[in-house]
């Protein structure tokens, strides 16, 4: 009998591998074309992997927390042609007791819904799911919680979930009144899983996600020889301007304008100057992009994610402040999409934002380089031969992939962003 097969898409330009955290189908279940199959983990994004064909699922070849390469097999599908040879058996045999699709899925949570339960509060027993039998999609709860109409978990006299979802595939259980810790708790075994404590010792499970930026990690190490270089740039001027629009321009624009925005712009525009930053190695030759697609690093809890400012040399700062925004958004509320994270050129990590001053990063396979904006702090500098100011100083770090950059070219690079920084100020310069 016919079978068709159902792989492991590539959900990302460099992503080479994914890891199945949550089945949302069993064995025997009938499915429609694009109806949602898996949950799969990257170190870029957090995806469902749809049904090609209708039919039935004949075998589930992935296990969850399982994780294959980009083209390997997940699940083996009956199509509908094939069911149709059948349907003289199927009319004559006796009928099988009617199924409540709303039990059998109600309690089948994927990761990035309880994450948003979680962290808003909601109880998830007094939503009705629009996913495939009674299902709560993520889509739902954003729906609920753009609107306002969240349905809070109560706080006394009720019974809590010791772990709602902990199996994804079968209805939670209840658990006595927990009067001595009241606060409600909601953990999914693909993301926080309880810690096995021995002695002094603490083991902590790795979940799939952290899996996989692990094993990216190590490949960037391995295979890419890093060497790292940095400069001082005095941004006095940047950090004056900055701060007398900053007020009003959240009042009128509706999110900050940070000093991320400043730095994203300036080195997209000092990418267009020196391209051969913006390329990847790719064995026998260099492969040289046209676009300029920066990607950003966005950390949440246990998790690191880099989706991507596109072309971003022809935004404006104002536009590039409103994507930074809009992408930290979408990877704090798990709607983040395959497409926000693929393209990325060359990475900008705002390493300062938790008080960095000087760091090595990593670089983003198969980029050939990494600039880190460490923060922003006031030093004595000698100025003018003989004169000590107090100005705003922060060092720019950058990372380079030594088989496509040199020392000359990235030192030349950093230089003009640099300059770029530097000169920013009311006169000189528009967000607009």
């Amino acid at each position: 009998m016919a079978l068709e097969k159902i792989t492991m898409p590539q959900l990302g330009e460099s992503v080479t591998e994914g890891t199945i955290s949550t089945w949302f189908v069993k064995l025997g279940d009938f499915v429609k074309k694009y109806e949602p199959l898996a949950e799969v983990q990257t170190d870029k994004v957090v995806a469902e992997i749809p049904s090609s064909f209708t039919g039935v699922v004949k075998e589930l070849v992935a296990k969850e927390g399982q994780t294959l390469a980009v083209g390997e097999v997940i699940c083996y599908i009956e199509t509908e042609a094939t069911i149709q040879r059948t349907a003289g058996e199927m009319k004559i045999a006796s009928p099988s007791p009617k199924v409540d699709l709303n039990e059998t899925m109600k309690y089948r949570y994927s990761p990035a819904v309880l994450k948003m339960a979680r962290e808003h509060q909601i109880d998830l027993e007094k939503i009705q799911g629009t996913g495939k039998g009674g299902r709560i999609t993520r889509k739902d709860l954003q729906k609920l919680i753009e609107l306002g109409g969240i349905p809070s978990i109560e706080i006394e006299n009720r019974d809590e979930k010791e772990e709602l979802a902990s199996d994804t595939t079968q209805k939670a259980e209840q658990v006595p009144e927990q009067k001595t810790a009241p606060v409600p708790q909601i953990e999914a075994q693909a993301s926080i899983e309880r810690s096995a404590t021995e002695g002094n010792v603490q083991e902590i499970p790795v979940t799939g996600v952290r899996k996989v930026i692990a094993a990216n990690m190590v490949r960037s190490k391995h295979e890419i020889p890093h060497a790292w270089t940095m400069v001082e740039v005095d941004v006095t001027n940047l950090v004056a301007y900055r701060d007398k629009l900053k007020d009003e321009f959240m009042k009128k624009e509706g999110f900050p304008l940070t000093y991320f925005a400043f730095f994203v712009k300036a080195a997209a525009l000092a990418l267009k100057e020196f391209p051969i930053i913006n390329s990847t190695w790719a064995g026998d030759k260099i492969v040289q992009k046209k676009d300029i697609n920066i990607s950003i690093a966005v950390a949440t809890d246990d998790a690191l994610y880099v989706p991507v400012i596109k072309h971003a040399d022809e935004k404006t700062i104002k536009g590039i402040a409103r994507e930074i925004h809009e992408l930290a958004l979408k990877v704090r509320s798990g709607k983040l999409s395959p497409d926000d994270v693929q393209g990325g050129t060359f990475t900008v990590n705002n390493t300062g934002s938790f008080g960095s001053i000087q760091s090595m990063g990593i670089i983003n396979y198969p980029q050939a380089a990494i600039l880190q904006v460490e923060s922003i702090v006031k030093r004595p500098v000698v100025m003018n031969g003989n004169m000590i100011a107090i100005r705003d100083i922060v060092n720019l770090c950058m990372s380079l992939d030594h088989r496509v950059l040199d020392g000359l070219v990235c030192g030349r690079f950093l230089k003009r962003v640099k300059e770029i920084l530097e000169n920013i100020s009311g006169e000189t310069t528009t967000i607009f």
